[in-house]
Formats: C-alpha cells, structure tokens, sequence
C-alpha cells in the first residue's frame, strides 16, 4: 500500500464516538494501512456529543468559510481538525450548528430519527468533497461507512463528475449490520437529491430504493463493496446478493490488514 492515498470517510469513528463495530472498523483499518505506507485522511460528522476540548478539536479557517447549498438553503461549512493519540492520524470534522450541534447521532432523546438526516448526509458529503478539494488531494480509494457517509459515492460520481481530482478515484463502500428502518423520508430524499441532480438518469432508479436506502446508494455507486459484519439483515442482504462489483466477505480481526490491503491492490485498483 505504499504512498497509496486513501480517503476513510465515516460516520462514526472511536476514540470520539462509541466503540461500535462500523466505529472500531473506521479507525483499525485506515491505522492498518498506514502502516503499510498508505497516505491516510479521514472524515467524519462534528457530532454534539463529541467533546472538543478533550480531544483538542480546533478550526482550520483556511477551509471554514463556504456555503453549501442544501435544497435552496444557504449552509455554512466548518473544518476542524484533530489528531488521534499515538497514531499520528489527522481527523477533518465536517461542522454546521443547524445538522450537527445537536447531542446525539441519528436520532432524538425519544429514540426518533430525526427528520432532516437526508439533509445531513447530503450536506456532509458535500462538505467532504469540498474540503478535499481545498486540500487539492487526489485519493486512490475513497472508503466510506456509515449512514451519513452514505452520499459520498453518489455525489462523487454524479454531482462532482467533471472534477478532475476525483477522475480516477476508486469508491469502496463498507456495510455493516445495522438497519436503518424509518430514518428518512424516501419521497424527501428523493426531492432533495434532485435539486442538485436534476437529470441525472439514475434517480428513477433511486425511487424504487425500499428500506436501508442511503447504505443501497452508497453500494450502487461505488466499485467495490466490503461486508463489515458476520451478519447482515435480509434487506441488505438481498442486496448485497445483487451486487455486481468485487465483494470481499467478511473478515475476523485477525486477517483485516492482509485482507483489506490485498483487496484494494488486487481487485479495487485493477478495475
């Protein structure tokens, strides 16, 4: 994996979110790979719950300072940078106050989604795209996970198509058994995703998406696709079955570094 670049953009990502298995596997891979020699950047959403001082959060005001448009809305973008303990890797927060000041991920104190994360997830991949853009950084692999990373490969492919810096980027999406039943409104989804995609030929297929439909986007646009977990639900799972890009099944812990490595050389990047 030498001086390859890759891009990790997710949702969650421990030591500043719990240590769930999408967040454990977010921070153990990109670790493994620069090992290996890979230049490594991850990404994730500036939850309210992440606590800035302890983790020596701090704004980087060359890249702060844009709006996002997000369906008609003027939204204003925030980078702040922190570096993980002992590992010498940099982590970019995508922050807005309106998507991500509140205390909590996905859902409210009454354990109801919340209602904009269509809003949110389109704001954070553009926030991603955009801040790598700033950083003038042309990745060989975008890995993303997570339901609010879950637009990155679509806006890649579709939004930023004529970019240049994304020309020869390889997407691989990780999936992980955690359904996500009732966290959108599929018809707003759809609405808002055409304000920015307006013809795009796609979108009649994004309106027959059922349930877990941002994580189905992610892996239909992506080249590869990776099964994070031993199990997945029947919805993903049929899914999944569908999938006509390199798959690499699951892998226990122990085997991840050689696993991972060798599917990113021998099977994303030959493509």
């Amino acid at each position: 994996m030498k001086d390859k670049r890759i891009l990790f953009v997710s949702s969650e990502l421990i030591p500043y979110l719990p240590n769930t298995e999408a967040a454990k596997m977010a921070f153990e891979v990109p670790k493994t790979m620069q090992e290996r020699g890979a230049q490594v950047r991850l990404f994730m959403p500036k939850f309210g719950i992440i606590n800035e001082r302890r983790h020596q959060l701090h704004e980087v005001i060359r890249l702060s300072g844009m709006n996002l448009i997000i369906n008609d809305m003027d939204m204003p973008l925030i980078i702040k940078v922190a570096s993980i303990p002992k590992e010498r890797m940099q982590v970019y927060f995508i922050d807005n106050d309106d998507y991500f000041k509140r205390k909590a991920i996905y859902s409210n104190e009454d354990n109801l989604m919340y209602p904009d994360n269509d809003e949110r997830a389109i704001f954070f991949a553009k926030g991603v795209v955009e801040t790598v853009k700033k950083l003038k950084w042309s990745p060989d692999i975008v890995h993303v996970s997570g339901l609010l990373a879950s637009l990155v490969p679509l806006y890649i492919r579709e939004y930023y198509k004529n970019d240049p810096l994304f020309s020869r980027s390889k997407i691989v999406t990780s999936v992980f058994n955690k359904t996500f039943e009732g966290v959108l409104d599929k018809e707003k989804l759809i609405e808002n995703i055409k304000f920015d995609l307006l013809g795009t030929e796609r979108i009649a297929e994004l309106e027959k998406i059922t349930s877990d439909a941002l994580l189905k986007i992610a892996m239909d646009y992506s080249d590869a696709v990776i099964i994070g977990s031993e199990t997945c639900g029947p919805e993903l799972k049929k899914h999944l079955d569908s999938v006509k890009t390199p798959l690499l099944k699951y892998q226990i812990p122990e085997h991840i570094a050689e696993s991972y490595a060798n599917f990113y050389l021998k099977q994303v990047l030959q493509q």
